[in-house]
């Protein structure tokens, strides 16, 4: 088994493993910002995203993919950690859910993917862009999250996500759903695939942006 073979089920990444834990439990942390950019007509050009991972999984990556024996990634190295990334992340929109009005958009996935390290901790950045124009007109939610709850993608303050330029008479809100709090409320409507698949569970318990502006006349 090759070494990028031999990471995959351990990664938040690759979820071509099918790791689900029984219960809700992220395994990899990511501390993560989101830079939305707007352009001049009001509609999103592109998501920025940069991830810093979790000390832990980043060591994990080092033994994983030096090929020096010195426990140092080279840039050979670190390409192939971007690409295996890349590759991974795509059957998973790069945990991208980006609604305008409750529809899910389709994003193009990232030309690219970097990936370094600073100050021993694993950081990924790219960019991706809506498929299709999407304006921001009426409800526009931004949720980066993975589905399957293996990796926690964590914004730590509200500053970041921001959005580069919100047009005159949008609002925005950054959602911090309490899981405990969610649990509690719809109790009675859960089922057992609730607790068994963690996709329901991770989308109505991530943070998210949500801007809403006047609607557009098409």
């Amino acid at each position: 088994m090759s070494r990028i073979a031999a990471i995959l089920p351990i990664s938040a990444m690759t979820i071509l493993a099918r790791i689900v834990p029984a219960v809700p439990h992220p395994h990899i942390l990511a501390e993560a910002r989101l830079e939305i950019i707007v352009d001049e007509a009001g509609g999103v050009a592109s998501l920025k995203h940069l991830w810093r991972f979790d000390e832990f999984f980043s060591s994990t990556v080092i033994l994983e993919f030096s090929t020096g024996g010195d426990f140092e990634l080279n840039d050979e190295d670190l390409l192939n950690v971007s690409r295996t990334i890349h590759a991974s992340l795509a059957d998973f929109n790069y945990f991208q859910t980006i609604l305008s009005d409750a529809q899910e958009v389709a994003m193009n996935p990232p030309d690219e993917l970097q990936a370094y390290f600073d100050d021993s901790q694993l950081v990924v950045v790219f960019e991706t862009a809506p498929r299709d124009p999407l304006p921001l007109s009426g409800s526009v939610t931004f949720g980066i999250y993975d589905p399957t709850l293996f990796t926690a993608i964590e914004f730590q303050e509200d500053e970041h996500i921001s959005v580069s330029r919100v047009p005159a008479g949008c609002e925005q809100v950054i959602v911090r759903p309490d899981p405990y709090e969610v649990i509690a409320e719809n109790q009675d409507s859960l089922t057992d695939d609730f607790y068994n698949d963690p996709t329901d569970y991770a989308a109505i318990t991530a943070t998210r942006l949500e801007v809403d502006c006047p609607k557009k006349a098409e």
